[in-house]
């Protein structure tokens, strides 16, 4: 199976959310919410995990131009989870 936790999203909204013990997740497309959690308590041993909500971001369109004309395309389907923790804390930039 491939890997539950693909990579944590920082963006200026869910940045926001962590001040509230909210941290979001790129996750793997078919993994369920044990799956999830399991997965957060075998990466964050010190965290107790709350609540789980997840969520299918869409496909979108996109597009370029090049040399030879204008180029379509759509952007992959993709699994977005946002954990609510109990207790504890995760620090993304303590990994890098």
């Amino acid at each position: 199976m491939k890997e539950v936790l693909q990579k944590p999203l920082i963006t200026e909204k869910l940045t926001r959310l962590q001040e509230e013990g909210k941290y979001a997740f790129q996750v793997d497309k078919y993994a369920s919410k044990t799956d999830i959690k399991r997965a957060i308590l075998d990466r964050y041993p010190d965290v107790e995990v709350g609540k789980i909500n997840t969520m299918i971001m869409p496909s979108k369109p996109k597009g370029r131009f090049t040399a030879s004309g204008y180029v379509e395309g759509r952007k992959k389907v993709w699994k977005k989870a946002i954990v609510t923790l109990k207790e504890g804390e995760i620090d993304f930039f303590s990994e890098i």
